[in-house]
């Protein structure tokens, strides 16, 4: 191993040792579920190591919280995302509800998009959605945001290619 990876898992190694009891009783208290905060301790550890910022690291603690807190933050967004999901589908009538594979892929294309649409600005998400979901007009959808009808077509423009491109083939 180079000298510079042996350096580099080192100090991974006792940011590891020296933090994750840390982190993963403030994760609990936070949360309230100890296995839950197990599993974030340890994505939030994985995203150090795969992000490639450890050396970087000056004050470990609010730098691991930081991590953490986005982590929690788009745990919750999920979980919201799959409830609204499934409290959509238990409105349709038995014989209309997917399989259960088929729900699954469902939320996980609906957390793929949200991915994507979390790096828009919001008036340009917010269009988005509303040409989407609720089948608005340019016209009815620029009221609605107080902007002209030709920014509503700049947005979902801006949109459809932003979320046509992040999403996998």
């Amino acid at each position: 191993m180079p000298a510079a990876d042996l350096a580099q898992h080192q100090q991974l190694q006792s940011l590891y040792a020296s933090h994750h009891g840390w982190l993963a009783g403030w994760l609990r208290h936070k949360l309230g579920n100890a296995s839950e905060a197990a599993d974030l301790a340890q994505d939030t550890f994985i995203s150090v190591l795969t992000g490639g910022h450890a050396p970087q690291i000056r004050e470990a603690r609010p730098f691991l919280a930081t991590i953490a807190r986005r982590l929690v933050a788009h745990r919750y967004r999920r979980q919201q995302l799959e409830d609204a999901y499934l409290a959509a589908l238990a409105c349709l009538p038995a014989e209309l509800a997917p399989a259960p594979e088929e729900r699954l892929l469902a939320i996980e294309a609906l957390q793929e998009i949200d991915a994507a649409l979390a790096g828009l600005p919001a008036p340009v998400r917010t269009a988005f959605l509303l040409a989407q979901l609720e089948g608005l007009s340019y016209a009815e959808i620029a009221e609605r945001l107080q902007v002209s009808s030709s920014s509503v077509k700049q947005y979902l423009t801006r949109a459809n290619r932003h979320v046509f491109f992040a999403l996998p083939a």
